[in-house]
């Protein structure tokens, strides 16, 4: 089937671009989501009319992509502190979700998850590459630093070892309602 692109998709082409795609996909996916139109002989008339107005929009959108991008690589370096072992290990990793709420505040845009994307996750301390896709076009990379610190109230390992050996069994003593059952059973058997 031959549609005519009122929107961007990604894996097909620009808004105004003359496609041809599969009916099931037309139908179930372009269509409903408005990013497309049927090619019928009345829609190609009227596309022509309607081309330069959608390069137009679309000339802008980019501009405006590319001024967000530049705000975005004007960071220079996104730099994270996060509580860590002493391997560099994280106590539990750094998410999109946390990574968009820190662009958000340090850039002033509305930058939505699904477009923020990682390398590797951000598991670890050291280096990483944020990628922020604003269109198909237009995509800002984003060094990333992770520093890595002991968390408050938490000793090292060796200290938290010291403690477990110096607790010992002698000074615990069990309920007697918690007996191990097994004492009862021998004395059963030698009976």
């Amino acid at each position: 089937m031959k549609v005519i692109l009122t929107k961007d998709v990604e894996s097909l082409g620009d808004s105004g671009d003359i496609v041809v795609v599969a009916d099931g996909f037309a139908r179930n996916y372009l269509f409903p989501q408005n990013k497309a139109i049927e090619a019928t002989s009345g829609a190609l008339k009227d596309l022509q009319s309607r081309i330069e107005r959608i390069r137009a929009k679309a000339e802008k959108k980019h501009q405006e992509d590319l001024g967000k991008a530049s705000k975005v690589t004007g960071l220079k370096v996104l730099t994270l502190e996060a509580h860590a072992g002493e391997s560099g290990k994280l106590f539990g990793a750094i998410t999109t979700k946390e990574l968009v709420k820190i662009l958000n505040e340090k850039t002033g845009l509305e930058i939505e998850r699904k477009n923020i994307s990682l390398d590797h996750p951000i598991n670890r301390v050291g280096s990483y590459s944020l990628h922020v896709r604003f269109s198909s076009k237009v995509t800002a990379t984003l060094p990333v630093e992770v520093s890595g610190g002991q968390m408050e109230g938490y000793g090292s390992y060796e200290e938290e070892a010291s403690y477990d050996e110096s607790y010992s069994e002698e000074s615990y003593q069990q309920p007697e309602s918690q007996q191990p059952v097994a004492e009862e059973a021998e004395e059963e058997e030698e009976a």
